[in-house]
This record gives structure tokens, C-alpha cells and sequence, in this order.
């Protein structure tokens, strides 16, 4: 390229009148860069295109030229373009990239799916494996990565409300993880996994709520649930011959609908306050009906004492009478005196005493001295004390 101390088109700062010639001895005009006739190739973009086709020439084997020149043309006098050498290292670089398009790794997570002509042909091992390509493409995918698909979330506000079994409406989230079992299986059956599997659940959740009653659901039977939806969901994707093993189901929530959960709560609420009120009433009427119970059989067993004593004494009343019967019926004066003694004694015994002789009381001396012998015992017990 010419120098020039123009402006940017180097036009208008040449020290010559000639003008400036270009590398194939061009007369540009004016001493610019561009050709005066504009028909002619601007000659930048000629010498990069001459650069580049040298560089080309030496990378195959052959010389390159002075200048301007061609080299390995036909007048050149240059090497041949293609030689044994470039062959060989050509062949090579294919074999080294045929090696790295055939031979692949598989992780321990993963599973690979050979195929020979876009036929299942066998299922390659966690390391390293060969497949030649192209007769024979890899497909890894991994088999024990647990991925999750959830139900009920992010697919608008009515997404996970469901239909119970007694007419009510509920808002069920839940989440199904999964992983893969039989990598060709999941490869050739199924088109789109996380579609499937979604269906497939959503299905299972619907037929077990619509045989539900809501309050179960809501309260003690998620854990049944739960265990249920995953047999439901594994029978159907193992109907389709899927691959698919459904590790576990996480039952996330169960909620009226938002438009009502505020008057439901409520309803909860004085549901709950009801059973305990039902609860103190039971428990005061079991403490009542226990005290009245224990008084009762109380009454009971005093009755039952009292009638045993009773007839206790009666038996023994009448056995003491026929005994003295039987005594009177042998001595009866004596027997007569011994009764009126000791029912004189039983009657005066516990009362105070005074004794008038009846043959002397009209001369006012018919009191009889009187020494109150059980005075004189308590009074003798009281001062020994």
C-alpha cells in the first residue's frame, strides 16, 4: 500500500502531481485510495484476499511468494498443494475427531441408550463406552436424579381446586418426584415426560377426592392420601410402559378456596369450640353420674348393714326368748323373780334414786339413807387420776 499523508481518503495531501500507484501498479487519481473509474477492486480487500491465500499455501505445504506474487501456480514454481504429508496429517485429524464423536463417558448418575441406525440397541454403563458414530449415536440421560413436578402451583388461581365426595370444593397442592427406571422405555414412549406426569397426577388427585369427603381430607386422611395417589399414578405410567418410578408424593396443602376460607376458618372455629364445650358437659356428667353412683351404692351397703344387724338382733331376741321360755317352763317362780329383778335393774339402773319405806311414811320418817355406791366409784376413779 502506498503511504500518504492525506486526509482519510488521502486525497488533497500527496507530494507528487502523478498521484499514488496501488501493489498492481494502479494509478488510483489524485493520490486517493480508491480507483479513479470506480470499475476496479478496492485494494485493501486485494491484499488481505493475497495474505490470506498465502497463509493457505504454507499451511498445505507449499512456499509463499514475494509481494505480490502467486506461488505453487502454474508459473509459480511452487511445491503441489496436496502432498503425502498433508494426506496423512488430514487422515489423522479425521480418525482423532471420529475417536472423540464415538467414544463418550457416562457419570454413575446417568444411563446411556445406544442406537444402531436410530434402532434401540443396547444400554451403555456408568464409564467410558464406545459407540461408532455415526452407524451407532449415545443418548445420556439421568436415571437417578430425582425431579419434581408440582400440582396445584403457578398455573393460574383455579389450577388445584377439586370436587370432593360430599359437593364441596377444595384447593389441593401437591408435588410428585420422580426418577427414571428403564432409560429406553422413557426414551422411545414417551414424547413429553413432565406433560405426561403431570396429567397422570392431576387424574389420580381428582378420582381420590371425588370419592372424599371433605373433612377428611382437610383433617386426618392426607397421610392415606398421599400413599394412595403415588399406587394410582405408578399403575397408570407403568400401563404406558413409561420408565418413570415415582420416588414419593408431598400432599403440600389442603384449603377451601380463597373466595371462602375466611367464613370456613369461622365455621372450624365454631365447630372446634362446640367440641369442647361437648367435651366439659361429658366430663361434669361423667362426675356426676360417678358421685351419684358412689352415693348410691353407699345407701346400698348402710341399708344392707342395717338389715343384717336388724334381723341379727331379732334372731338373737328370739333365741333368748325361747331359751328363757324353756327355763320358765321348768322353775317359773324362779325364773318369774330373776325377769323382775333384772328388768327392775335395766330400768333403775341409769337414773337417780330415792327410798321411801311404806310402813312408815305417814310419821314422815319413811326416807331410807340411800348410799349411792356408783358415785362413790366415779368420784374414787377421779381422785386416783
Amino acid at each position: 500500500m502506498a503511504g500518504n499523508s492525506g486526509g482519510p481518503w488521502g486525497s488533497g495531501g500527496s507530494s507528487g502531481g502523478g498521484g499514488n500507484r496501488d501493489d498492481n501498479g494502479n494509478n488510483g487519481g489524485g493520490g486517493g485510495r480508491r480507483p479513479e473509474g470506480g470499475g476496479g477492486q478496492i485494494p485493501e480487500i486485494d491484499e488481505l484476499m493475497k495474505k490470506g491465500q498465502e497463509q493457505l499455501r504454507v499451511l498445505m505445504g507449499g512456499r509463499g511468494g514475494k509481494g505480490g506474487g502467486t506461488s505453487g501456480g502454474p508459473g509459480g514454481g511452487g511445491r503441489p498443494i496436496f502432498t503425502k504429508g498433508t494426506v496423512g496429517l488430514g487422515v489423522v485429524a479425521a480418525a482423532i475427531l471420529w475417536g472423540m464423536a464415538s467414544f463418550y463417558t457416562v457419570k454413575p448418575e446417568e444411563q446411556s441408550v445406544e442406537l444402531f441406525l436410530g434402532k434401540f440397541s443396547s444400554i451403555g454403563q456408568p464409564g467410558l463406552n464406545f459407540a461408532p458414530w455415526p452407524v451407532v449415536t449415545a443418548e445420556v440421560i439421568p436415571v437417578t436424579t430425582e425431579q419434581r413436578e408440582d400440582i396445584g402451583v403457578g398455573r393460574g388461581q383455579d389450577a388445584g381446586l377439586m370436587l370432593t365426595g360430599d359437593e364441596n370444593v377444595v384447593d389441593i397442592d401437591f408435588q410428585v418426584v420422580w426418577n427414571i427406571n428403564d432409560p429406553a422405555k422413557f426414551l422411545f414412549n414417551l414424547r413429553d415426560a413432565q406433560a405426561t406426569i403431570r396429567a397422570v397426577s392431576e387424574s389420580a388427585m381428582r378420582e381420590i377426592i371425588a370419592q372424599t369427603d371433605l373433612a377428611p381430607i382437610l383433617n386426618r386422611d392426607r397421610g392415606v392420601i398421599a400413599d394412595r395417589l403415588l399406587d394410582l399414578i405408578q399403575s397408570a405410567l407403568d400401563s404406558y410402559d413409561s420408565g418413570v418410578n415415582i420416588v414419593r408424593v408431598n400432599f403440600d396443602k389442603a384449603d377451601p378456596p380463597e373466595q371462602v376460607i375466611d367464613a370456613f376458618r369461622e365455621v372450624q372455629a365454631a365447630e372446634q369450640e362446640r367440641d369442647r364445650l361437648q367435651n366439659v358437659a361429658d366430663a361434669y356428667s361423667n362426675r356426676v353420674l360417678a358421685e351419684a353412683r358412689g352415693e348410691a351404692a353407699q345407701l346400698l351397703e348402710e341399708a344392707e348393714g342395717y338389715r343384717a344387724s336388724v334381723v341379727n338382733e331379732a334372731e338373737g331376741e328370739a333365741s333368748r326368748f325361747s331359751a328363757v321360755l324353756e327355763e320358765y317352763s321348768k322353775a317359773p317362780e324362779v325364773t318369774r323373780k330373776r325377769l323382775y329383778l333384772e328388768t327392775m335393774e335395766e330400768v333403775l339402773g341409769g337414773i337417780d334414786k330415792i327410798i321411801i319405806d311404806e310402813s312408815v311414811a305417814g310419821s314422815g320418817q319413811g326416807v331410807v339413807p340411800y348410799l349411792p355406791l356408783n358415785e362413790l366409784r366415779r368420784s374414787g376413779d377421779g381422785e386416783s387420776k
